[in-house]
C-alpha cells in the first residue's frame, strides 16, 4: 500500500464524508421547514450512502478509516504502520475541515463559522461512548474474521444510529472538531467537542483491553 496515495484517499474520503453530513444537513433542514425529524432523516440517509459508496471506493486504497480512533485501534492492531499513524490522522482532520468549508462556498456560506449548537450533558456523553464502542467494535468482528461487507455494516450502523443514540452518532473525533465550524444543522458548540472526544477516546480504551482480555 503507497503511503502517499493512502493518506490522500484518507484525505479525500474524510472530506467527502464532511461534505456529505454537512451538505445534507442544511439542505434536509432547509427544505423541511422546520420539521427536525424530516431533516434528520435526509441528513442519516445521505450520511449512510456517502459512507458505503466512500468506504467500498477507497477502502482498497487506505482501508478508508476516515476516522481517528479507527486508525488508533488499527496502529494497536499491528495493521496500521505506527509510521504511517501520524499521516492518517493529520489527513483525517484536514480533510473533515476541508469538506466543511467547501459546502459553506457551494451554499454560498461563510467559509468561516463557529457552530452554535449545544450537545452537552451526561445522556449525550454515555450515548458517544456506547456508539463509538460500537462502531469499534463491529469493525473490529468484521476485520478480524475477514467479512467483506464491512462498508456495508458501517454505513447500515451509522444510518441507525443517527436515530438510536442520542447524540446522533458521531463517534468520530474528527468530524466532531469539523461539526464545531459549522453553525449549522449538524453543527456542535466548540465548548461540547473536548467531553465528545473523551468519551471517544474513552471507549477506544475499552475496546483494545477487552481485545488484550479476549487474546489472552
Amino acid at each position: 500500500m503507497n503511503a502517499g496515495r493512502a493518506i490522500g484517499a484518507e484525505f479525500l474520503g474524510t472530506a467527502l464524508l464532511l461534505l456529505a453530513v454537512t451538505g445534507s444537513g442544511i439542505m434536509g433542514e432547509t427544505l423541511a421547514a422546520g420539521n427536525a425529524a424530516v431533516a434528520l432523516l435526509g441528513n442519516s440517509l445521505a450520511t449512510g450512502a456517502a459512507l458505503y459508496v466512500i468506504l467500498s471506493s477507497l477502502g482498497p486504497v487506505s482501508g478508508a478509516h476516515l476516522n481517528p480512533v479507527v486508525s488508533l485501534m488499527a496502529a494497536y492492531d499491528g495493521s496500521l504502520p505506527a509510521g504511517r499513524l501520524v499521516g492518517y490522522l493529520l489527513a483525517q482532520f484536514g480533510g473533515a475541515v476541508a469538506g466543511v468549508w467547501t459546502v459553506h462556498l457551494m451554499f454560498g456560506q461563510s467559509v468561516l463559522q463557529v457552530s452554535s449548537k449545544a450537545r452537552a450533558g451526561g445522556p449525550q456523553l454515555f450515548s458517544e461512548l456506547l456508539a463509538t464502542m460500537l462502531l469499534l467494535g463491529l469493525i473490529r468482528l468484521a476485520t478480524a474474521r475477514g467479512d467483506t461487507r464491512i462498508p456495508a455494516y458501517v454505513a447500515l450502523t451509522v444510518l441507525a444510529g443517527y436515530w438510536a443514540t442520542a447524540s446522533t452518532f458521531f463517534a468520530n473525533p474528527a468530524v466532531t472538531a469539523a461539526r464545531a465550524l459549522t453553525d449549522t444543522f449538524v453543527g456542535i458548540r466548540p465548548a461540547d467537542v473536548l467531553p465528545f472526544v473523551g468519551a471517544q477516546l474513552l471507549a477506544l480504551g475499552v475496546v483494545c483491553l477487552l481485545v488484550r482480555l479476549l487474546r489472552r
